[in-house]
């Protein structure tokens, strides 16, 4: 129970009540970051009813979509864009980089990319048929679970840090077990939304996810908590991203 509260109060802004950040609870809490995307997908799915239950605009409708998981999260996962965005653009050394992810201040390349981010996924929300409701609603808990697995199978970059907290007292076979069934009940839930969408959903987060492992390696030697944060956020574009692509497609066929 320790583990969970860890995990929601770590990663979202719901409230929960406060708990020791112990040992043992530190070694589970991760395992519960799926359960904290869950929570989102179903506040999310509860505002695309609404606002088409209102007839709202697909442009307020997909706009506050996108801000839904942003505002759960206090934009922790966002930061971890930003910071990472600075790191990159530095064109520094890996050590360098991997100082410049823990400098607290941001950069010009931060807010450059975070204006692009959010923009380039309001207008693919915006585009996206919110008929397919149910797929978009799971984006949220999909992209955390990939994210998960990706913590768990990565190489600290650092050694040290917030990540080295989560990472240091857990079971790396007990999480990876844990991660995978996580992937498999989301992939499950996709194909189950919609067949067609959903596994466009989940090969825009297996494409995310081989592109950014290999972008990892070679730029930072491994993942720290700023990039996991950075891949989440760009999983949940890419999905989105891929569902749009999916009823474009579909729509000319």
């Amino acid at each position: 129970m320790k583990s969970l509260l860890i995990a929601f109060a770590m990663y979202s802004k719901i409230p929960v009540p406060q708990t020791d950040w112990e040992k043992r609870a530190l070694s589970k809490a991760m395992c519960w970051l799926p359960l904290v995307g869950v929570v989102m997908a179903l506040v999310l799915a509860a505002w695309l009813k609404a606002a088409a239950f209102l007839q709202l605009s697909p442009f307020l409708t997909g706009t506050v979509a996108m801000l839904v998981p942003v505002a759960l999260s206090g934009g922790i996962h966002l930061d971890g864009l930003c910071d990472t965005a600075d790191a990159l653009a530095s064109n520094q050394s890996r050590e360098r980089k991997l100082e410049i992810l823990k400098d607290s201040h941001t950069g010009a390349f931060a807010i450059i990319l975070c204006g692009i981010y959010l923009l380039l996924s309001a207008a693919l929300w915006t585009e996206a048929d919110h008929s397919a409701w149910l797929v978009l609603a799971l984006i949220p808990a999909v992209s955390r679970c990939a994210a998960g697995q990706l913590v768990v199978t990565m190489p600290n970059a650092r050694g040290s840090g917030l990540l080295a907290t989560f990472i240091e007292p857990m079971d790396g076979k007990v999480a990876r077990v844990v991660m995978v069934l996580w992937c498999l009940g989301a992939l499950v839930a996709l194909l189950a939304a919609d067949l067609v969408l959903g596994a466009c959903a989940a090969a825009g987060a297996l494409l995310c996810r081989i592109w950014f492992v290999h972008l990892a390696k070679k730029q930072f030697g491994g993942l720290t908590g700023d990039l996991a944060g950075c891949f989440l956020q760009l999983c949940e574009t890419a999905c989105v991203a891929a569902v749009v692509l999916g009823q474009k497609i579909g729509g000319v066929l």
